[in-house]
């Protein structure tokens, strides 16, 4: 695949995400059931993006790992597919759709004005713990976006769905705990695959710090949760879509800016 046509469908992803939050909204506002529509326009999308990323892929005879357009190609097939699938195993977690919708629209289109210039893979790069290093990533940050938009809708909502012990609270923790679960492994998985990289487990370098940094503020907040039982339930769901401005930060930033090792473009 080229890459003029891999362009043409990364447009064509965000033009349906727009599609899909317009759709979304006229649904909503007139108090019609909106799952079904979103589902399968992100259906259309997870096509699209399976296309792209195969044939970048199959072009460049690598993964995409590298480069800040590779992370956001990428990252837009996994939290789809990461959102898809949490949604229709928990479906108190479809009522956040408009919010995904939204920031998943937003992503696409800061990747189309990334250039999108492949980077060769390191040879010390090339090893299976990158790839359970990585896919433990994905997974996490998909399953945060879902706890985060799940919470953000909670905290503008005013009726019963928005009380602590409710069926979208649970499912709101029930995702944080296991988008943590992913994130120690990613952690460990990491530091394997650095040892054969670069000889070192762990350097605390400005990823690494900043990636252990989302990993305590998580522990931190799932123990506060068990904890503090009397803590008011917006505050708990106000550090959950801080946790994950933090995490987009640590992941779609830090390694982009920073001289270390885990510098995005090498």
């Amino acid at each position: 695949m080229s890459m003029v046509v891999e362009k043409t469908m990364l447009v064509a992803t965000v033009a349906c995400f727009a599609a899909i939050l317009l759709v979304d909204m006229l649904l909503r506002g007139q108090k019609r059931a909106s799952w079904t529509a979103t589902s399968v326009g992100m259906t259309v999308v997870l096509v699209l993006l399976t296309a792209a990323v195969a044939g970048r892929w199959l072009r460049e005879s690598q993964g995409p790992f590298l480069t800040l357009y590779d992370v956001l190609l990428s990252n837009l097939f996994s939290l789809t597919l990461v959102y898809l699938v949490a949604a229709w195993l928990l479906p108190a977690l479809r009522a956040s759709s408009v919010i995904v919708t939204g920031f998943m629209g937003l992503l696409g289109a800061w990747a189309l004005t990334v250039p999108a210039e492949a980077v060769p893979l390191p040879a010390t790069f090339d090893n299976p713990w990158l790839w359970l290093h990585v896919g433990a990533g994905k997974l996490f940050l998909g399953l945060n976006l879902a706890a985060a938009a799940t919470a953000l809708w909670l905290l503008a909502r005013r009726d019963s769905a928005a009380q602590s012990g409710s069926e979208t609270d649970a499912a709101v923790w029930l995702t944080l705990s296991l988008a943590f679960v992913c994130h120690s492994f990613m952690l460990i998985a990491g530091a394997i695959w650095a040892h054969s990289a670069w000889g070192r487990y762990w350097a605390w370098d400005s990823l690494e710090t900043w990636t252990f940094i989302t990993w305590l503020c998580i522990a931190l907040l799932l123990h506060a949760r068990v904890t503090f039982r009397r803590m008011p339930v917006t505050y708990g769901w106000s550090a959950v879509v801080a946790i994950f401005g933090l995490a987009v930060l640590t992941f779609l930033g830090v390694p982009f800016l920073s001289i270390a090792p885990h510098k995005g473009v090498m």
